[in-house]
């Protein structure tokens, strides 16, 4: 969409996100605009009270030389109890509006990460993560700005239109300056909202991509200090900063602009309301009384028709920030489950039946693809890089669904299974592990129902992990830090896994999931989850020689092919490809430990 038909319906846009906050919070949004509308009518009927004392309290007291005792305390009672209304209609405002903003931000924040988990990794792989917080951040609090002032832009409108009324029953003449003064009010916010939109669209814009990059930044901190990129990245993120800080003052030269004019014009409708007024008042077509009323509602107008120019000039953003939450929550792609559920308890068949697999419109990165993974059994994916282990992987745990052919676990196809269901059958260690800044015992049972520290430790001694968690300070209880930053990498490995076993999964799927372990360890790791302790069919993305002759079947795969499947040593034997690539695998590691 252009900028300038963005600027056009912007305002058409911005009602219609109101409109969605309405119906989404009905009942704040009528305690707000029912205060609010007391409110404004209690300004015209101060007015009217005002008006009255002066023209038949204060002017026949100048004129008597004294004051009734009684009118002093009737209109103090009365200004009074106009008072105590007033502060109950504000309070009734603010409450409304308030509760209504922070419940609209709370609920779409809600949906917005709600989208993010459910939508698949390759939706994620599109959308940088500083761009993604954005979203859940900025977008959702710009998306609701307007809400704050909107039920008292509410209660304005309502107060212009009662306003109008008791002018014309006041004075017609003094009533055609509020006709023509409320239409220009109302005409100079469109006209601000159209050339504010494309501004504040940008400027929303400017927010992600500034998010975006000190995320990156942030996230890759270690590479930065090890290249020595730091002044380079100091320079990057400065220049989106500058084009952040262009695109804001560019807002607040158009807003600086506006307020003035918006200011200026209820005091230029006083103004004229006084010359008129005195005009009317010498040819005793109005008394003071009158002359007063419209006067001193004429001055009290100002502010609450500010209101109205708060929502409009906040709706560009508005739209900005509403449109892009959108785009979140009307993102495609999701993975559709069934209704199936796997009640057996023994460890689970895997198959693989003539797959084909390509990311988005590229070509095929799997070609007819066919494997087993027996029940019980370990199967070792062996293959060299780009060769789609890491996408056999995904597809197994149904990260990503084949462009063809079918995925069984137990001779149920994989699509028919519920989400939960499928996360209790099967688990996932990915290649790079993910540590929660939190503790060990929360990084392992994740606060998975029925899960306990015995557990916990069952988990980790099945990989390994148990030795070096009873060494640290507070054991279960000791925090880990952000990304586990205090534990090395194969120490992060071995938690990442323990995360996945104390589910009792029946099928494992490792994707390299032990390379920054000792080979020592590593060995210990997969005789442990080979012996049956596990109660898990695995399957195995391996590089290391040792690893690969513990499998019970290699399937060897090479440009997205399945080459070669058997045994470790009857592939050694008869495959070239294979033999080599092993071979290169176990001097590279042997140079690794030597270095």
């Amino acid at each position: 969409m252009s900028h300038s038909r963005a600027s056009r319906d912007v305002l058409g846009r911005g009602l219609r996100v109101l409109g969605q906050a309405i119906r989404t919070e009905p009942r704040l949004f009528t305690i707000g605009a029912v205060g609010s509308s007391v409110f404004g009518l209690l300004i015209i009927a101060n007015s009217y009270l005002v008006g009255g004392v002066i023209g038949d309290v204060v002017v026949p007291a100048f004129a008597d030389h004294r004051a009734s005792t009684g009118s002093l305390v009737l209109v103090a009672a009365i200004f009074l109890g106009l008072s105590v209304l007033r502060v109950a209609s504000i309070f009734g405002r603010r409450l409304g509006a308030g509760f209504m903003q922070f419940r609209l931000q709370a609920r779409y924040r809600r949906a917005v990460t709600r989208r993010y988990l459910s939508l698949p990794p390759a939706w994620h792989q599109k959308h940088a993560t500083g761009t993604l917080l954005s979203n859940a951040n900025s977008d959702v609090e710009a998306a609701f700005v307007p809400i704050a002032p909107f039920p008292f832009a509410v209660g304005t409108i309502v107060m212009v239109f009662a306003a109008v009324i008791a002018l014309f029953l006041t004075d017609w003449v003094l009533a055609l300056v509020g006709v023509a003064l409320f239409p220009s009010l109302f005409g100079l916010n469109v006209i601000y909202s159209r050339y504010m939109s494309p501004r504040q669209i940008r400027a929303q814009q400017m927010r992600a991509k500034v998010s975006a990059v000190a995320h990156e930044s942030f996230d890759g901190a270690l590479v930065v200090k090890t290249m020595g990129r730091e002044e380079d990245e100091s320079q990057r993120f400065a220049v989106f900063v500058a084009e952040l800080r262009d695109a804001l003052i560019s807002v607040g030269r158009l807003r600086g602009l506006f307020d003035p004019v918006m200011d200026s014009l209820p005091s230029v409708g006083t103004l004229a309301v006084l010359l008129l007024g005195a005009w009317r008042l010498e040819n005793g077509a109005i008394s003071v009384s009158e002359l007063v009323t419209v006067s001193f509602l004429f001055t009290v107008l100002a502010f609450p028709v500010r209101a109205i120019g708060w929502v409009v000039a906040e709706l560009p953003r508005s739209v900005a920030g509403w449109e892009r939450v959108q785009a979140v929550l009307s993102a495609t792609g999701d993975l559709r489950y069934g209704t199936r559920e796997l009640v057996a308890t023994n460890p689970a068949k895997l198959q693989f039946h003539h797959i084909d697999f390509r990311y988005d419109d590229g070509p095929l990165v799997l070609h007819d693809v066919s494997f087993e993974v027996p029940a019980g059994k370990t199967v070792a994916l062996v293959g060299p890089t780009g060769s789609g282990k890491s996408t056999i992987a995904s597809l197994a745990i149904r990260l990503i669904d084949p462009a063809d052919g079918t995925i069984t676990i137990d001779d149920v196809p994989a699509p028919d299974l519920t989400e939960a269901g499928l996360a209790r059958a099967a688990a996932l260690v990915p290649q790079i592990p993910f540590v929660f800044d939190d503790t060990v015992r929360g990084n392992v049972n994740l606060e998975r129902d029925g899960l306990d520290d015995a557990d916990a430790w069952s988990a980790l001694r099945l990989a390994q992990a148990d030795g070096f968690v009873e060494k640290l300070p507070d054991g279960l209880d000791t925090a880990v830090g952000e990304r586990g930053t205090s534990l090395s990498g194969g120490q992060r490995q071995r938690i990442t896994l323990a995360r996945a076993l104390a589910g009792h999964p029946r099928l494992l799927i490792l994707d390299d999931a032990t390379s920054a372990v000792d080979p020592r360890v590593e060995a210990a790791i997969l005789g442990s989850l080979r012996s049956g302790d596990a109660g898990a069919s695995i399957l195995v993305v391996a590089y290391r020689r040792a690893t690969i002759a513990l499998a019970d079947e290699v399937v060897y795969l090479v440009q997205g092919k399945v080459v070669a499947t058997g045994t470790h040593a009857d592939l050694l034997a008869t495959n070239e490809g294979y033999a080599d690539l092993v071979t290169a695998y176990e001097k590279a590691e042997q140079e690794r430990v030597e270095a």
